[in-house]
């Protein structure tokens, strides 16, 4: 053996020792390595609130599935991030799945950063769960393939609503002032809450945009008083409703107010005795479902304080993502995506399951109107509402408040 050849070997039997050393660990490593997911939800602004809720939520579903054995074996890691505005949304999100190699993206309630994100989520054909954004343009001219939607928008919201308001014959012919946050989200659901008016009898007689940083809503409420409305409607987000219902029991308004969106962490900060009227929620921690009934208990145990209703969705959709990587045993965007548009049906913590609708992603699912106790018949600051009973009823499809084909532009 010449002298060249000879460490030509032992070159190579290094290099096979290194890989039995290394290698080889390496790749087993990489069988059990974390499944990383992505996830966003504003921290700061008029919706930080509900993104503290958010991250709760999320992160004891996180190790709820973890001290299980994880999902297909392997643990779950969530980078969680504040999305701050659209644009850093997006940003984060692309950095997320360049940096951080996400499998999933996930959150965000704010619709205009949701937005961003789906094209992110698009362009790198990335599975996103948008967790908490309604706006129906999301899930409607502006959806995509690779986005579901879990929260319910701005039409099933007004329809929740709504129809409580007819029966309470508080919708023909009375004349409805309203108040529409000035963003994506409530530009949706003001054109929803006058289709509502108009198909029922409703008159609209002024609505006032109004900006998300606003907290002085005394010039809005002098308008109203000149205009002598038989109904007042919040078409706000956020801080906006808790500001404007505070100042709305200051002014002594004698006016009903109700409202086509509200957060119970919103709810809960305007005091007892501030709220009054119908308003919609997609889930209150007072249901009588046993399942969700030990997710409060355990929430409450953890934090001191019950679950709102951004920190149960954000717990049920990482559940979800969950189980559609077990069924499927893979991680792979098209399979998620084929799994979920089966219309498969998951445990959702409500009397009846949720299932994603195959043609625009939306999670079909019960909602529910709540009214407002009256001041002093709340046992603690968490007891300040009545949650109604689920709309859709027992016997009718989950698909009778939501947008029909005809009406949802979506087009994948």
């Amino acid at each position: 053996m010449t002298r060249y050849s000879r460490r030509t070997l032992l070159k190579a039997s290094a290099a096979f020792a290194g890989a039995s050393a290394i290698g080889f660990p390496s790749i087993v490593s990489g069988q059990t390595e974390k499944i990383k997911i992505g996830h966003l939800t504003p921290l700061t602004g008029f919706l930080g609130a509900l993104g503290a809720y958010a991250q709760l939520g999320i992160r004891m579903a996180e190790e709820e599935i973890n001290a299980a054995g994880g999902v297909m074996g392997r643990q779950i890691d969530i980078t969680s991030e504040d999305s701050v505005n659209p644009a850093t949304a997006a940003t984060k999100a692309q950095r997320m799945l360049d940096q951080d190699g996400v499998a999933v993206l996930m959150g965000e309630i704010n619709s205009a950063s949701a937005l961003t994100i789906m094209q992110v989520a698009e362009r790198n054909k990335k599975l996103y769960m948008q967790i908490g954004a309604r706006s129906d343009a999301l899930r409607g001219k502006n959806c995509n393939k690779y986005t579901f939607h879990v929260d319910i928008p701005s039409t099933v919201m007004v329809n929740a609503v709504g129809k409580a308001l007819v029966r309470g014959n508080m919708m023909k012919d009375k004349k409805f002032y309203t108040l529409t946050a000035d963003y994506i989200f409530g530009h949706d659901l003001a054109r929803a809450a006058k289709s509502f008016f108009d198909a029922n009898g409703g008159k609209l007689i002024g609505d006032e945009l109004v900006a998300t940083d606003v907290t002085d809503f005394s010039p809005y409420l002098l308008k109203i008083r000149q205009s002598k409305p038989d109904v007042v409607c919040s078409n706000l987000a956020g801080n906006q409703v808790t500001n404007l219902i505070k100042q709305y029991a200051e002014f002594g308004l004698p006016y009903p107010i109700v409202g086509f969106n509200l957060n119970t962490a919103d709810a809960w900060a305007a005091g007892d005795g501030n709220l009054s009227g119908t308003w919609p929620t997609v889930w209150y921690h007072t249901s009588d479902v046993p399942a969700s009934k030990t997710f409060v208990a355990n929430f409450t145990k953890k934090n001191g304080k019950p679950p709102e209703n951004h920190a149960w969705i954000e717990y049920v959709s990482l559940k979800m993502v969950a189980q559609a990587m077990n069924e499927t045993k893979s991680t792979d965007t098209d399979k998620l995506i084929a799994y979920f548009e089966r219309e498969t049906q998951f445990d959702i913590l409500k009397g009846r399951k949720g299932y994603f609708r195959s043609w625009d992603h939306q999670l079909m699912q019960e909602a529910y109107p709540f009214t407002v106790k009256a001041k002093g018949q709340a046992k603690d600051k968490w007891d300040t509402l009545d949650l109604g009973v689920a709309i859709p009823g027992p016997d009718e499809s989950l698909e009778t408040i939501a947008l029909t084909k005809a009406q949802n532009p979506c087009s994948m």
